[in-house]
């Protein structure tokens, strides 16, 4: 993985004077980032290639130059649906005329068997969706039951030893067991299917759409970063 200490981001906002500079955010967080879009797109940076970006749109150029492909419009979104469509189809017994992209994912994937119904069309399509995720009360129940121990170690160690693993324990089953979906249509989903996972999501492998690629850097840096609209716009600087 490529070191990103030296990679800073400096966000101007088009219709006012301030600034965001991301060296605030955790540097983990902006790795992850990073790291989504590689995966995404089936390339690796090298410290080399981010030194020259200077703005978003050279981000998104780099991107597109290290995927070495062709040209071509066709949309990843559309076949993203398609991809997940099918493995529906071969994967639950729901009329085909229903699975629209409108239709809400609760009615495909019924939370007593969500996470059967779900491992089964992953693995049609050969990727995880990383659809589900624990109830926030759950988190944050185990959070503090984590952060309350971790203070306790230094008053009584052997019960706050005891919490900490507990609550470690809690949080990954919670995260394993979590039955709360992220997005609620099949169009969302396949929205974010096709953001995450790009280069599986192209009718045609060998090609990429380079207009798209600008958008789905934009939805993952919002998205990750938890970042305002505005702020990634072609224009702003890094």
């Amino acid at each position: 993985m490529v070191s990103l200490s030296e990679f800073v981001l400096k966000v101007n906002f088009k219709n006012d004077n301030r600034t965001i500079n991301l060296n605030t955010i955790d540097p983990a967080d902006i790795t992850h980032m990073l790291t989504k879009i590689q995966h995404s797109f089936d390339i690796r940076f090298e410290q080399e290639d981010l030194n020259p970006i200077k703005n978003f749109s050279g981000l998104c150029d780099a991107v597109v130059k290290k995927m070495k492909l062709k040209n071509a419009d066709a949309c990843s979104t559309q076949h993203a649906f398609y991809i997940l469509r099918n493995a529906i189809n071969l994967s639950v017994p729901a009329d085909k005329e229903l699975i629209k992209p409108q239709t809400k994912l609760c009615d495909i994937f019924p939370r007593d068997t969500r996470l059967q119904v779900i491992a089964e069309i992953e693995k049609e399509m050969g990727f995880k969706m990383n659809l589900l995720k624990p109830k926030g009360s759950v988190v944050f129940i185990f959070s503090l039951i984590l952060g309350a121990s971790a203070i306790g170690l230094f008053f009584w160690p052997v019960f706050a030893a005891v919490g900490l693993i507990l609550s470690v324990a809690g949080l990954v089953l919670a995260g394993k067991f979590g039955k709360e979906m992220q997005v609620k249509t099949l169009g969302d989903l396949a929205e974010k299917i096709s953001r995450e996972h790009y280069r599986n999501c192209r009718k045609n492998a060998s090609t990429v759409n380079h207009n798209e690629v600008s958008e789905k850097v934009r939805e993952l840096f919002i998205r990750e970063l938890y970042l305002e609209p505005v702020v990634a716009t072609r224009g702003a600087k890094y």
